[in-house]
């Protein structure tokens, strides 16, 4: 069954369960200019929601990281989606600020668990030469779960109400564990399904060509691997760059409205066209990097090259958008930005795989993963004070993060390529 192309089932049913995960997070800022008047909350309130749900999600990001590689991919995946699904549906019965609190950093505890899940994924099932791809199919799920939530939740919200559409959307998550269990049923090693060629093609491809036949690749453990600066080059270009994908997942609705006076119908019906752009650059990015290696470029150029390109994409866009007029240029310089995210952010996700091997890839992820929230916290913090005349300030602010992720990647990265007992 899915003789050849079992790897591409898996990963497209890792980004169906990111879509999903997507859905469920934007759910609430989609509909926040009904229910926080409804639960009496303004938007320093939704500030501090936000908040919460970023400290549950770097609690989530360097826990499930480690529950990855202790429990394996399968079942870590079945953890995750059933907590978020169950937390989200819990969302319908909250009426103050407490409740849905403790619902959204329960939320975000469970979803966190979808990114060290993915990379851990792609490094067990993708050989090196693809696993840019895999990782940006992955991340155009995040992508295509933004563009697919804005106005399914405004439909949803219009036909049942915001209490019936929190229980219908944690209903996917459930319904996805079907197939997940069914087709993934062990690693490419032991895989029933797996055809001969297609598990050869995958565990032969996961050794870097320049490595010599007796060199070792090091899968150190949680705390020795930051003393490696290669763990450095992730931990901190996440740090800077993941704050800016956050201000527009967070914030966009609440932009528009503030900006643009749109109420929940108007965003749902336009908050969706920047994440069009993120999926085309998620796509992009890895095309791109699997492209160069495919020419005979190393995996240090072709990473290099395409996060630094994304950065180069990301930077004029977002001080453009600082002093947009008009909804629709705002929009569409938006998907600018986000396509040179996504560009970016799906090599930068690469980069533990790169390094080390066996259970060291999921918990470098997972830090990662923690350092990405710890810099969207801080930012978060920032945002309702520095916009109260307009959201400019924000924008410049993500413009100042950009070069700063990049060049965490050229100073702590030394060379991309797999730490060995002999290098």
């Amino acid at each position: 069954m899915f003789r050849g192309y079992l790897r591409w089932v898996v990963v497209t049913l890792v980004a169906i369960a990111t879509v999903i995960n997507y859905v469920d997070r934007n759910a609430l800022a989609i509909m926040w200019v009904e229910i926080g008047p409804e639960l009496g909350m303004d938007e320093f309130d939704y500030a501090r929601l936000v908040m919460v749900f970023m400290v549950g999600y770097a609690i989530g990001q360097a826990l499930f990281g480690k529950i990855f590689d202790m429990i394996g991919t399968r079942l870590g995946f079945v953890l995750a989606i059933v907590i978020w699904s169950v937390a989200i549906m819990l969302h319908a019965v909250t009426r103050t600020f407490a409740s849905l609190a403790a619902m959204r950093f329960t939320l975000a505890f469970g979803e966190a668990g979808n990114w060290p899940g993915a990379t851990k994924s792609n490094a067990e099932w993708f050989p090196i030469r693809e696993r840019a791809l895999a990782q940006g199919i992955f991340n155009s799920g995040a992508s295509l779960g933004a563009v697919i939530s804005a106005p399914a939740i405004a439909l949803l919200y219009l036909q049942f109400g915001w209490k019936a559409t929190f229980v219908i959307i944690g209903v996917f998550g459930f319904l996805w564990l079907v197939p997940w269990l069914l087709i993934f049923k062990a690693p490419p090693d032991r895989h029933p399904w797996l055809s001969a060629e297609e598990r050869e093609y995958i565990l032969t491809g996961q050794r870097d060509e320049s490595a010599s036949a007796d060199e070792e690749q090091v899968a150190p453990g949680w705390f020795e691997m930051l003393r490696y600066r290669q763990s450095w080059s992730v931990v901190a270009s996440r740090f800077f760059l993941d704050p800016v994908w956050w201000l527009f997942v967070s914030w966009l609705p609440i932009y528009l409205a503030a900006t643009f006076g749109f109420d929940i119908k108007q965003i749902g019906f336009s908050a969706w066209v920047p994440y069009v752009g993120a999926a085309a650059g998620a796509i992009f990015g890895g095309w791109l990097a699997r492209f160069l290696l495919e020419r005979g470029r190393t995996v240090n150029f072709a990473r290099k090259l395409t996060i630094t390109l994304g950065g180069i994409i990301m930077l004029p866009a977002l001080l453009l958008t600082a002093v947009a007029s008009t909804p629709l240029s705002a929009i569409l310089l938006i998907a600018v930005i986000l396509f040179g995210f996504q560009t970016a952010i799906g090599n930068i996700q690469t980069l533990p795989s790169d390094y080390f091997s066996g259970k060291s890839v999921g918990s470098l992820a997972g830090v990662g993963g923690a350092a990405a929230v710890a810099g969207v916290l801080i930012t978060t913090e920032l945002i309702p004070r520095i916009t109260e005349a307009s959201f400019a300030p924000a924008f410049i602010l993500g413009a100042a993060l950009v070069p700063l992720a990049i060049l965490s990647v050229w100073i702590f990265g030394g060379r991309i390529r797999p730490l060995t007992t002999e290098n």
